[in-house]
């Protein structure tokens, strides 16, 4: 079922036409496509695929069930959404899209704020609580299947540096599209270049890797996740430049060098992870500790004893308390990763 609302803001992303409602889906009525909702999403992909695909689409990807559920906001996932909701600062006026949702975790964190939201993704691994709670669309970002002018505000969350700087351009040319007139988007991705306080994060990094190489933690769960990363943008100059490109200006920018958030994720909450994983296997008789069904044991037990909000939730909370000094110490030097706030420019429609 098509939640309420959300046809008034879709349309066909082959011709443009109005959508009205049929059976367990929509048609066009210009081109008389029909579009599939019975999964719980609406299926508005375009009908032409473009060559450049993510590799999110594969199922490797999504095989320790991280997506199926939503947990609280925690460690580096709070930080990037505390981080939103101060930037965005939504409320029940607003018509919203998150732009490459993934599960849709971002959407469940922000309900309270009485924003009107919607998310789209190329990839249809949504979780189970937001399949049919939020508007969900399966789309590609570069054709959107949105009226111009439908939404207020938008965010994209660790998408940009994905793309190719053609791709870059087209999902900003569309976002800038389907954004009101001095409507904001909310952007958090990276540079290529780094400032000189990226140091202490390779220095993290190096001791996440030679604990690695002792079996102590993996990261190949992680690496994979960051193996199509293209990283289109060169600095923060160019940055700026495409941004005006697409018909945006920054209005705020916030630098984010994640020192502090890197040695509690990539280290010890991997540590923990891995000790974990290898109980599972033994427990279920697994190959190894990087067998699929020990990760997936871990990740949906680890998730089930967060929702209960007992210690191991507390101990996160503190965690994600102390990652935050990665913002508060180290905001203002301009290093790759970034939190921005980027405004429409004028009245006339940017395509």
């Amino acid at each position: 079922m098509i939640p309420a609302g959300l046809l008034d803001v879709v349309q066909c992303p082959d011709c443009g036409g109005t959508l009205a409602p049929e059976g367990d889906g929509a048609r066009c009525g210009g081109c008389g496509r029909a579009f599939s909702a019975e999964r719980g999403y609406l299926d508005l992909r375009p009908s032409a695929t473009f060559d450049e695909q993510t590799k999110y689409l594969d199922e490797a990807l999504h095989v320790d069930a991280r997506h199926e559920s939503i947990s609280p906001p925690l460690l580096g996932s709070r930080i990037r959404n505390d981080m939103l909701r101060t930037f965005l600062r939504l409320g029940p006026g607003d018509r919203v899209i998150d732009l490459g949702c993934g599960s849709g975790r971002a959407l469940a964190w922000n309900t309270d704020t009485g924003a009107t939201l919607t998310g789209i993704d190329i990839s249809p691994f949504f979780a189970h609580d937001a399949i049919g709670r939020f508007g969900l669309l399966l789309g590609d970002l570069r054709r959107l299947p949105l009226r111009d002018g439908a939404f207020t505000k938008a965010w994209t969350l660790d998408v940009l540096e994905h793309l190719s700087p053609q791709a870059l351009r087209d999902v900003l040319g569309e976002a800038n599209r389907v954004l009101a007139d001095d409507g904001a988007l909310f952007i958090y991705t990276h540079v290529r270049r780094n400032g000189w306080i990226s140091g202490g994060l390779r220095l993290v990094n190096r001791l996440a890797h030679a604990l690695e190489r002792r079996g102590l933690l993996d990261l190949s769960q992680e690496r994979l996740r960051k193996s199509d990363h293209l990283n289109p943008i060169a600095d923060h100059e160019e940055l700026a430049r495409v941004l005006d490109e697409c018909g945006f200006r920054i209005e705020r920018l916030t630098y984010y060098t994640p020192i502090i958030g890197a040695l509690v994720e990539n280290v010890l909450v991997r540590v923990v992870e891995k000790t974990l994983t290898r109980r599972a296997a033994r427990r279920l008789s697994a190959a190894s500790a990087s067998d699929p069904a020990a990760v997936r044991e871990v990740r949906t037990s680890a998730k089930a004893r967060i929702g209960r909000k007992g210690i191991t939730y507390g101990a996160l909370l503190v965690l994600s308390a102390v990652m935050k000094l990665d913002v508060w110490l180290f905001g203002r030097l301009r290093s790759g990763p970034f939190f921005a706030l980027v405004r429409r420019k004028g009245t006339s429609r940017h395509v």
